[in-house]
């Protein structure tokens, strides 16, 4: 049922037909990219081309061309996401099952910890820790990591609370099963649902945020072909050269939605209850 469900879900299908394309265009940016020995060079004969049969999506301020570089700049968006968004899942969802699970002090201090990171706009603490280690990916990874671990220990502390005194619990508590082995194979598979949504919804907004780090140069450093600094770097040649700021700010709009309707649509199909207009499809 679920299969059929995914099939008729609109807004699952979109979402997954992006990110299908996102990594394809990451694992074969060589053969799809025009001029893929140009995407870090300097050709100041062709410098701010506007798009054309020789250049699909114009070039940039050093004449490289964007499309090949937009295509490159998808492996480092698939990298930073996907390394950070597994990093803060790695730490948030043990914090969030150990003090969901355990009454005590040591529950009320993790969750006093994932509090004073959440009380700080994310965007805002990722900026600092950036700028205090200095731009690079390792850098934008780890930044992101850190700030975005504690949305994890919240959900799995919340979904873990709601689950523990369930008769399933109660029963393997009577068999006697161990607390670790309670969370790790009775409590844990019946929250995975919620914690495959927030991973994907999560990868869409840590997107976002690397896009915003490179933004304010705390990213990738030049000549990578990073989204975000794409960006920036196009403001001085605004409004004549619009397709400088477009396209990378198209991909990263397209991969962000991509996400947020791959995420929304797994919630409806992994949790019938919150399933939109209470029904199966659009």
């Amino acid at each position: 049922m679920k299969a059929v469900r995914i099939f008729r879900d609109r807004a699952l299908l979109i979402g997954v037909v992006i990110i299908s394309c996102l990594v394809l265009v990451a694992v074969f940016a060589g053969p799809l990219s025009t001029y893929p020995d140009h995407v870090t060079g300097f050709d100041p004969n062709h410098r701010l081309t506007q798009p054309g049969w020789q250049f699909l999506l114009g070039t940039d301020r050093m004449g490289a061309d964007i499309y090949s570089r937009l295509l490159f700049g998808a492996r480092l968006t698939i990298l930073i996401s996907v390394i950070a968004t597994a990093t803060a899942v790695i730490i948030g969802v043990p914090i969030g099952l150990v003090a969901g699970y355990f009454d005590g002090w040591a529950s009320e201090a993790l969750m006093r910890i994932s509090d004073i990171f959440l009380a700080v706009p994310q965007i805002v603490l990722a900026i600092a820790i950036a700028q205090t280690l200095g731009p690079s990916i390792q850098n934008v990874i780890l930044a992101l990591s850190a700030t975005y671990w504690p949305f994890w220990a919240r959900l799995v502390y919340a979904e873990t609370r709601s689950q523990r005194n369930e008769i399933y619990v109660e029963a393997a508590k009577a068999m006697g099963a161990s607390p670790l082995r309670i969370m790790a194979l009775h409590i844990l598979p019946n929250i995975s649902g919620s914690i495959i949504v927030r991973t994907t919804i999560g990868m869409g907004a840590t997107i976002l945020a690397a896009a915003s780090l490179g933004f304010l140069g705390l990213g990738a450093p030049p000549p990578a072909p990073e989204w975000g600094r794409m960006i920036a770097e196009s403001r001085e040649f605004l409004p004549k050269a619009w397709w400088y700021a477009t396209a990378p700010g198209i991909a990263i709009l397209m991969v962000v939605m991509g996400f947020n309707l791959m995420g929304d649509g797994l919630r409806d199909v992994l949790d019938p209850r919150l399933r939109r207009g209470g029904s199966d499809g659009k």
